[in-house]
């Protein structure tokens, strides 16, 4: 089991004895202990027991269900609070906003053990008069599920992309393609996705559909062949179809299967006979039709071909264009590594500089810091710099935007650091007036370096609260603003569809991870993929600065 699974146990066995009305202090004491060991930063199967129990909260009692874990997935306690507890009543237990207590309450007084029925009592407005709810929470609790199922059958990108990278080298390796590509909404790197599509070129349908009956990630009984395709189910989620074609028709093929239907009519209008050019490679049909090559990601048929003109011969951001990370947290607030592990590993990736950016005191959820933590770490980073040359550690916090749009420090702490990242972590129900204003004046706080995971989305799991974003990125432009794309797979905020009204305004946009442990780094390459969709290049994005002129334009802002 990963620390994360590990974790995610005891939070529910917590959750339950809440639920169950057992022993508040011991259910508080699962909880802290699900919270340290979610960010503890080694695997713990490898740790030994005299190290566990040096962990905060981790004694005896918890070291043995740890043990019980590891040996068969479960302990005893969470068997029991499993056994008496309907399997609805823990799929509530998802729901946003919604906590133990509060599900007690629906199953004990209305019965209710099923989201299914929570929402059906939503609509019959039974909730309005129970203990502890309301109108107001019972509209949440309707939109929070009603969300959730809008979002059922689609997947993150970076799940799908891990799933299919395995896919096309097993295909490579069995030999029996000569050529095979994504295509489709998982070529474009859209970052949610409801099916994962390929095309090979060179191989039989029969051979093609042996290897998928005994590859051990395909469904069997749900393949389907017609024609020159085979559609079925991975793991019994994830739909997909494969494409088959010749080999001298592959590239024609795979330009008709990535491009989205609008982006495709567009290609057709310019050409004189009304249809796809044919082509030996997709940059000769571009150029068939006098357009730039236009990558996979752009095409979506919503701003690409006048992107290209505006942009003419600037390529879209790449990894390797990257030269730093802004936006870090350590073990200072709520990461799992280290602030010299952090900073270590970066370099060791090749990075210039780092930003860290722990949480403020307003985030006491994730051990905010407090001034004189925030003094203790500014001389830590002094003295890791001196070791860590030319490698730069930037001081910066993760200021939390409070609810009238303050930053969560006076002045004499904010103008100690190198870079403050503002974001929106609570308070996220108000109306679209409201909240926009509410950025707006963090935005003109003179401090105010970047605006972080701007809409607060969370990706099939929460929408972003409602905002004006270009009066959001025009604010960023007058005061000289960077805007946040969160690289985190779950995130990937700001959206990319508003970054050509960014560039268009001059607003440069920072790429980061807002990685917890050093392992987060490597969502880079996923907020890269974003970018890459709203058509960013180097020139335009903060940190594909080198560290010389990132300093200098940090100095400036102060």
């Amino acid at each position: 089991m990963t620390n994360k699974e590990i974790g995610k146990a005891f939070k529910l066995a917590g959750q339950l004895m809440e639920l169950h009305g057992d022993n508040p202090f011991k259910s508080r004491s699962f909880q802290n202990a699900a919270f340290r060991l979610e960010r503890f930063p080694v695997p713990i199967a490898s740790v030994s027991d005299a190290d566990l129990e040096g962990i905060d909260g981790i004694g005896k009692g918890i070291l043995e269900k740890i043990k019980e874990l590891l040996t068969r997935g479960s302990f005893k306690e969470l068997d029991t609070l499993l056994e008496k507890t309907p399997p609805g009543i823990i799929e509530m237990m998802q729901i946003k906003g919604i906590g133990p207590k509060k599900i007690s309450v629906l199953w004990k007084e209305l019965g209710i053990e099923s989201t299914g029925e929570l929402l059906y009592a939503c609509h019959e407005n039974r909730l309005v008069e129970l203990r502890g709810f309301g109108t107001k929470s019972q509209e949440q609790i309707r939109q929070a599920i009603e969300y959730t199922r809008s979002q059922e059958g689609k997947f993150r990108y970076a799940a799908v992309e891990t799933i299919s990278n395995q896919i096309l080298a097993d295909f490579q390796a069995a030999g029996i393609a000569e050529k095979l590509s994504s295509c489709g909404e998982l070529r474009r790197k859209n970052e949610i996705l409801t099916s994962a599509d390929w095309l090979i070129a060179g191989g039989e349908i029969k051979s093609v559909l042996k290897f998928l009956e005994d590859h051990p990630l395909f469904e069997k009984d749900s393949l389907i062949s017609t024609g020159n395709s085979i559609r079925g189910m991975i793991a019994g989620k994830l739909p997909f179809e494969i494409h088959c074609c010749t080999t001298d028709n592959f590239e024609r093929t795979l330009f008709t299967l990535t491009g989205s239907a609008s982006h495709l009519e567009k290609i057709k209008s310019l050409n004189e006979k009304g249809e796809i050019p044919a082509g030996m490679t997709e940059q000769a049909i571009y150029h068939t039709v006098n357009l730039r090559f236009i990558e996979p990601e752009l095409r979506e048929g919503l701003f690409e071909f006048e992107l290209k003109e505006r942009a003419q011969t600037a390529e879209l951001l790449t990894d390797s264009d990257l030269k730093g990370i802004l936006h870090n947290h350590t073990t200072y607030s709520d990461g799992a590594n280290t602030l010299e592990e952090m900073a270590v590993f970066c370099k060791e990736l090749g990075y210039e500089y780092v930003g860290i950016c722990d949480h403020s005191r307003s985030a006491f959820y994730a051990n905010g810091l407090q001034p004189e933590r925030v003094l203790q770490q500014q001389a830590e980073i002094d003295t890791l710099n001196d070791k860590l040359a030319p490698f730069r550690i930037l001081k910066g916090i993760e200021s939390d935007i409070l609810s009238d749009g303050s930053l969560d420090y006076p002045d004499e702490i904010l103008k100690t650091f190198d870079l403050v990242v503002a974001s929106v972590h609570s308070g996220l129900r108000m109306d679209e007036a409201k909240a926009t204003s509410r950025l707006i004046r963090a935005i003109e706080n003179p401090f105010t370096t970047l605006l972080g995971h701007p809409t607060g989305r969370l990706l099939l799991s929460r929408p972003g609260y409602p905002l004006d974003m270009h009066k959001v990125i025009d604010a960023c432009a007058a005061n000289g603003v960077v805007i946040e794309l969160n690289a985190n797979p779950y995130r990937l905020d700001l959206d990319w569809r508003y970054i050509p009204y960014a560039m268009k305004k001059n607003v440069m946009i920072s790429v980061n991870p807002d990685a917890h442990r050093r392992e987060g780094y490597y969502d880079m390459h996923y907020g890269v993929c974003s970018a890459r969709k709203g058509g960013l290049i180097a020139a335009m994005t903060l940190n594909a600065l080198p560290l010389a002129r990132i300093i200098e334009k940090l100095g400036l802002k102060k």
